[in-house]
């Protein structure tokens, strides 16, 4: 009789307790992800406030927010408002433990700050609901929403930090994070199929410019470029393209150049460009999508949500091989 007893219980934790076991261990679940108990305490980001040239102590919840309202438009979908908020609040993080600063960092004593092109946007509760209008309320509390639902969650790879940069718009394919800056590669920031952008803002845009201005402005950067008198198109060859189908080297006359100097030179959305004839004085260069394109593109995100996933899916799509966990405090 010991031994059936003991055969029954043996299968009873086989059946019934070990795969409660083997899911809470394999699988994702958001409930796991938010602490059982909250300290009360929250984490304290210091912020410079470039219009104001001064910082400011925020918490990194209600700092979230304000990145949230001002990086991604508050129509979108809630799960990408989400997934949006886990990689502000990411981004924040690495920079409170020092991770990923640039060399020429502009606010030493300052964790962050609200320049976009050197950290995130920030917008406050007041300014946004001004922006929104009739339509202000509605909005932030969506914000809210996507914020508090994601409380202390950040991405991380291989239990370190990562830095989760995104775009606007990838134009279809997002961009492998060496063949845009001057980096070791990241396992994470691979160039993925990033689809339904194509109904979104800023993913086609247009340059015409004059055969002269062209010139002039190439010759006012490079001094030592030659260009003949022939149509300007036949000095000009791309020389190479990155994964992700953006021009990452390109001839003109005698000076090779990266895409990336020629978006900066000619103040392009994005590297992925085709110049053109437009008429026998001017050329149209046409770029397509909006942003460096490494990361997480903000309308791919908004259109997976629209398609059903959620903001574990759509982080996990566009960081690779990423986990989601708690702040420690």
């Amino acid at each position: 009789m010991k031994k059936v007893a003991a055969y029954i219980l043996v299968m009873i934790f086989a059946v019934l307790v070990l795969p409660l076991i083997i899911v809470k261990g394999c699988n994702f679940s958001k409930e796991a992800l938010i602490p059982d108990e909250d300290t009360g305490e929250e984490l304290v980001v210091r912020v410079f406030l470039a219009e104001e040239n001064e910082i400011v102590d925020m918490d990194i919840e209600e700092y979230t927010k304000g990145v949230v309202a001002a990086e991604m438009p508050a129509e979108f979908e809630l799960e990408a408002l989400k997934a949006q908020a886990v990689a502000a609040r990411t981004f924040t993080y690495a920079r409170m433990n020092g991770m990923f600063l640039p060399a020429d960092n502009p606010h030493k004593d300052a964790d962050v700050c609200t320049d976009h092109t050197h950290c995130q946007a920030y917008i406050t509760k007041e300014q946004a609901m001004l922006e929104w209008g009739s339509k202000g309320q509605e909005y932030w509390d969506k914000i809210e929403a996507a914020v508090n639902s994601t409380h202390n969650i950040i991405i991380t790879y291989n239990n370190q930090i990562v830095n989760p940069v995104f775009h606007s718009n990838s134009g279809g394919r997002t961009e492998n994070v060496e063949e845009v800056w001057v980096c070791d590669p990241f396992p994470y920031l691979k160039s993925v199929e990033s689809y339904g952008e194509e109904n979104g803002e800023n993913f086609y845009n247009y340059l015409v410019i004059s055969d002269e201005e062209f010139k002039n402005t190439l010759v006012e950067r490079y001094p030592g470029i030659i260009i003949g008198n022939n149509d300007i198109l036949t000095y000009i060859k791309t020389l190479e393209f990155s994964q992700g189908g953006r021009v990452k080297y390109i001839r003109i006359g005698n000076i090779t150049m990266k895409g990336t100097e020629f978006r900066d030179l000619f103040s392009l959305k994005s590297t992925n460009f085709q110049i053109e004839r437009k008429d026998n004085n001017s050329i149209r260069i046409t770029t397509i999508g909006y942003g460096h394109g490494v990361g997480m593109s903000q309308w791919g995100a908004d259109y997976m949500a629209e398609e059903g996933s959620t903001f574990e899916e759509i982080l996990k799509h566009y960081y690779i091989g990423t986990l989601l966990n708690v702040i420690s405090k």
